[in-house]
Parts: C-alpha cells; structure tokens; sequence
C-alpha cells in the first residue's frame, strides 16, 4: 500500500513513483507540438480506443560508459535506436562540442514503424590541460536525439587514463 511503509506504519511522507509508471520515459523531455496533418497516421480500429499515443523511440541501452580510457586512442560503441510507435518518424541528433572527443555516426531519414537505427558513438581520448586529476579525467556528456515528439539524452561517460 502506498499509505503505510513496509513496516507498517503510516508513511511521513508521498511515494515518489518512477518516471516509467507515470507515462513517461527516463532521460526524456517532451516536446509541445502541434498536430501535423501530413505526418503518417495510422487510423484503425484496433488503435481508436488507446489512451495513450503510441510512437516514440527508445534507446538501448539507456547510458552509455566507456569505463577508463587510455589517452590518444579512439574507441566506439553503438547504441540502438528503435522506433517503437505505429507511425514513421524522423530524428536528428545534436553533436556534442569538440571539447568533449564526442562524435556521433548515424545514417539520416525517417525510421518506419519497428524498426531501428544504430548510432555509433565514437570518442578519442584526450585531456585537456589539467594537471590536478591524479592520472584520472571524467568525461560527461548528455547527447540529446531530438525527435518529433520529445528529446532524448543519453548520458555519457568515461574516465581518461593521463
């Protein structure tokens, strides 16, 4: 119950519930858009009674970390992005600033309906004139996808070995 704790008494305070219960997704933003009449909109009659829209895009996985890194070399991972909607949508990614050794690889178009992307992210390892990190930088960074219907970020971070 949401009125007593697991001990069994009554709580001090509100339950707090996890953004994916309440209708939307971790590390997202949505965006206030108007209804676009052109846009692909599947109108059956399997999809007239859902409450909620079904479109978007999820990301696998949801964080990425390169762990420690050592400096001057390049490495990648690809994250998947999977359109898991009934209609056709677009995205584009933001590119993170130089400083960061970030660079993100996709192929650009609209991603139909089940399907998915791959995005690499690519980062070579540098460091940028610190002499106080013990060996050790942090590097971190949301890269955010911008779709029809909301932001994405996705976090990302690695250690650079000095």
């Amino acid at each position: 119950s949401l009125l007593v704790n697991a001990a069994g008494q009554p709580r001090k305070e509100k339950v707090k519930l996890p953004s994916s219960l309440q209708g939307r997704k971790p590390n997202s933003i949505p965006n206030e858009k108007t209804e676009d009449p052109v846009a692909g909109k599947v109108n059956t009659s399997s999809l007239a009674t859902t409450k909620q829209r079904l479109s978007g895009f999820h990301l696998i996985p949801l964080r990425v970390d390169f762990g420690v890194l050592k400096e001057g070399y390049t490495y990648a991972v690809t994250v998947i992005l999977k359109n898991v909607g009934v209609d056709f949508l677009r995205f584009r990614v933001k590119q993170p600033p130089p400083h960061t050794g970030l660079r993100v690889t996709y192929t650009p178009g609209p991603v139909a309906a089940g399907l998915q992307v791959e995005l690499e992210i690519q980062i070579f390892a540098m460091v940028i004139g610190r002499e106080d990190t013990d060996g050790l930088e942090e590097i971190s960074h949301n890269i955010e996808i911008l779709t029809e219907t909301e932001t994405i970020l996705l976090p990302v971070r690695a250690n650079i070995l000095c």
